[in-house]
């Protein structure tokens, strides 16, 4: 039980509210607070270009403006977020961007293309995890400032050093690394040649709808709202306190400590579906549950093991008698929301033809096999359904249950036969899931490109080369439908068995309207309003 007065005591920096006024408000949370209840112990960096998280993505993205961002209605498409205009080259080679005017930090500064291209030579020199989507198009610490320049306060020109689509740099822009940054704080606050980069990770610099007050790791995160980012006006605050239990989360929910709480489980969310004191907003997420079958196993070598296993498996009877509100049934490597997204499920659980494609292998009588899977739920009852399902057509199945770190470790040595994981995507574009799930030109056990596809040996050539040649098409439309066509044959052609897609949660208390979650999990608050 988690103590109340401790709860209120601990939220941070509430300036003009004494304890005792603050215990008085929280019996209904003040109109133009929004108290949110939600796991944050994943936090590392609050610097738009080092972290990478799925937490600190979302609150990044409500500090900071990228110059192009998804639009949300239409995700083949990205819109203007800092950028007016943009427009590449005959050629393809170099993508000019004219900013917006008037637009300010909230220090009150203009933003300029001077703070665009200092943001993205930054994300690139100081090289930390998110770098790569930035410097996969040629940039280097050498080269990046004579390639990304401010040509005058308003215009910025990229030029593409790699082949590569205009189209996919305007979506890897659209990442959090993508965050344009106030040159001058970023300046002010360098040491030992950082950039910032130590004062950035518990401070913001940016022209999003709210600015970073304070970070307590593992406890609160507040925000304050940016009174020239453009919100509604309602809410002044946002506190996220960090609340593993989600027991504990629902408690403060139905006593009015909090007006969210993002971390329900289904059987939780269950109980306030028909309740009208609350109001779930549930979203895909581009977060997939997966199959891997390891080819360095000889009977997993056989494209017929491979569609025997996938035509066993029951994915609506999984998905409904244990992931109801948390997952749905998805078979393509691009989850649904992102940029040419195959949503088809051709397979269902057809026993029979599952079988007769083991005969046709020379496996009639079945074989024995080890699942490694991560040891919470509800991946323990879904592996045992997986389990009971290659049961019937012979399959034994070994469950293997650890952390799920340790799951990860031994795929990435190569070492599982099976196993059962989750792929999440680092950016909103086809490629992000295209090169892991696709790309293996060096199926070496020390090649140096270890995508999820080296993981478990798949070395196809002609699904690597379409992968490859799908990034550098120039052409918008033509290059989504190389996409369609690549998901469709990865399905039927890949030791991959996609099972599910990721469902995120925020259940609402009644009167709190406009919450939005992200398929990068990168949610905004400036629509969110309190009655």
């Amino acid at each position: 039980m988690i103590n109340r007065r401790h709860f209120l005591a601990g939220v941070v920096g509430l300036p003009a509210l004494s304890y005792l006024d603050l215990t008085a408000a929280f019996a209904d949370t003040p109109k133009d607070v929004l108290v949110i209840a939600q796991q944050l112990d994943n936090i590392t960096s609050l610097d738009p270009h080092e972290g990478f998280e799925s937490i600190s993505s979302e609150i990044i993205t409500n500090m900071y403006q990228r110059l192009v961002v998804p639009n949300p209605a239409n995700p083949n498409e990205v819109i203007g977020d800092l950028a007016e205009s943009w427009k590449a080259s005959e050629d393809g080679k170099t993508v000019t961007f004219k900013l917006k005017k008037n637009v300010t930090f909230t220090s009150g500064s203009p933003v300029t293309a001077e703070d665009a291209a200092y943001s993205l030579q930054r994300a690139v020199i100081i090289n930390k995890t998110p770098a790569f989507i930035i410097s996969q198009f040629g940039y280097t610490k050498d080269n990046v400032r004579d390639a990304i320049k401010a040509i005058d306060a308003n215009t910025l020109t990229m030029t593409i050093l790699e082949p590569a689509s205009p189209q996919f740099l305007l979506y890897c822009l659209s990442a959090n690394v993508g965050s344009i940054i106030e040159k001058k704080a970023a300046i002010a606050h360098e040491k030992d040649d950082d950039f910032g980069n130590n004062w950035l990770r518990n401070n913001s610099a940016g022209s999003g709808f709210f600015a970073l007050r304070a970070w307590k790791p593992s406890e609160s995160v507040m925000l304050d709202v940016n009174p020239n980012g453009g919100t509604n006006g309602k809410i002044k605050r946002i506190l996220m306190r960090h609340i593993a239990d989600p027991s504990a989360q629902l408690l403060l929910l139905q006593k009015g400590d909090v007006d969210i709480a993002r971390n329900l489980t289904t059987e939780q969310q269950r109980g306030l579906l028909k309740d009208p004191e609350y109001t779930l907003v549930r979203t895909g997420v581009a977060s997939l549950n997966l199959l891997s079958l390891n080819q360095k196993h000889t009977n997993l070598q056989k494209p017929q093991v491979w569609e025997a296993i996938k035509w066993a498996i029951d994915y609506q009877g999984i998905q409904k008698n244990i992931v109801p509100l948390t997952h749905s049934v998805h078979q393509s490597f691009l989850p649904k929301g992102f940029p040419g997204a195959v949503t088809d499920t051709p397979y269902k659980r057809d026993v029979g033809k599952a079988k007769a494609l083991l005969k046709e292998a020379g496996l009639e009588s079945g074989f024995e096999i080890t699942l490694d899977h991560a040891s919470t739920l509800p991946e323990r009852d879904i592996v045992q359904a997986i389990q009971a399902n290659l049961a019937d057509i012979g399959i034994k199945v070994r469950l293997l249950s650890a952390e799920g770190r340790a799951v990860l470790t031994k795929m990435r040595a190569r070492q599982h036969e099976m196993a059962f994981s989750v792929w999440g995507s680092d950016y909103f574009d086809p490629h992000s899931n295209a090169e892991a799930f696709c790309i293996n030109s060096d199926n070496g056990d020390d090649s140096k490109r270890r995508t999820l596809a080296w993981r478990s040996a798949f070395a196809d050539t002609d699904i690597t080369r379409r992968a490859t040649e799908a990034v550098r098409e120039i052409d918008p439309q033509k290059r989504l439908a190389l996409y369609d066509k690549l998901q469709r044959d990865f399905m039927a052609k890949s030791p991959f068995v996609i099972m599910l897609q990721w469902t995120y949660s925020a259940a609402c208390r009644k009167g709190v309207n406009g919450v939005h979650i992200g398929i990068l999990n990168d949610g905004t608050y400036d629509k969110i309003t309190k009655a």
